[in-house]
């Protein structure tokens, strides 16, 4: 299995598509030509099950894409990675302006406020209108924090963590 920091996650598997193993994926990538250019990549599903694989083709389908993966060759096989995250070798990706980052460093890391108290995990990363909001989870409790440079004061990707101003109203 190829280690996480050795790759980035550019789709998700959503569903099977067709009668040949093809898969829709939504695009988590926003690199130009990234699709078009990937020929091996790794399927890792919530479980932690790997599956590598060559892509055999990509095609536009309206906001999403249809891929054909080797080794899926009917509904019931692809069926079996629907919501698996699809992930291609970083050496692949571009680099990143400094205070840039790929989504699939942020989640997972632990989030504290300014005075090192923790609020939770990254859990999840919502592309709304015209921002993102971060998904922070503690237990049972989930909050809700906007992807706003006044609001995450730093991101320590060595250290796996965020440190958040937390602002009234945010958190309760």
């Amino acid at each position: 299995m190829v280690e996480q920091l050795e790759t980035v996650t550019v789709g998700q598997i959503e569903r099977p598509f067709g009668v040949k193993g093809e898969v829709k994926v939504r695009s988590l990538t926003d690199v130009p030509g990234r699709w078009e250019s990937l020929t091996h990549v790794s399927v890792v599903d919530k479980q932690g099950r790997t599956l590598e694989t060559a892509v055999t083709h990509v095609r536009r389908a309206g906001n999403g894409l249809i891929v054909g993966l080797a080794g899926l060759t009917n509904p019931e096989d692809a069926g079996l990675w629907r919501g698996s995250l699809i992930q291609a070798p970083r050496t692949a990706a571009p680099p990143l302006p400094e205070g840039a980052y790929y989504e699939c460093d942020l989640v997972g890391l632990a989030v504290q406020n300014e005075q090192g108290a923790p609020v939770g995990v990254l859990e999840d990363i919502l592309e709304l209108p015209g921002s993102h909001v971060f998904v922070v989870r503690q237990g049972a409790k989930e909050i809700l924090i906007p992807a706003a440079k006044e609001l995450i004061t730093a991101v320590d990707l060595e250290r796996r963590c965020m440190t958040v101003r937390m602002i009234e109203g945010l958190g309760e």
